[in-house]
């Protein structure tokens, strides 16, 4: 589905998305085709189930955006934290 319909389905909504089709360019991630996983009035809910598909599927692309967002940004940023030993 394309950012457009998604807003139209599901009008002011957290949505969690699955990227389908998507590329980097000058930092940015753009998603041209995704899939909706699921809807959720809040944040909190939201970053739930997010956190335990991509604990589930640590290799597929996953995102939160509101519905009121005409268009969405996902900006990438390198890592640069500090990784322990286990």
């Amino acid at each position: 589905m394309k950012w457009n319909e998604i807003r139209k389905q599901y009008p002011n909504k957290y949505i969690l998305v699955e990227a389908l089709k998507a590329y980097s360019c000058d930092k940015k991630r753009y998603i041209e085709d995704m899939t909706v996983v699921s809807c959720f009035e809040g944040t909190k809910k939201a970053w739930e189930e997010y956190k335990k598909i991509k604990h589930d599927s640590p290799s597929r692309e996953f995102y939160i955006f509101h519905t009121s967002k005409e268009t969405i940004e996902v900006v990438e940023q390198a890592f640069t934290g500090v990784r322990g030993a286990i």
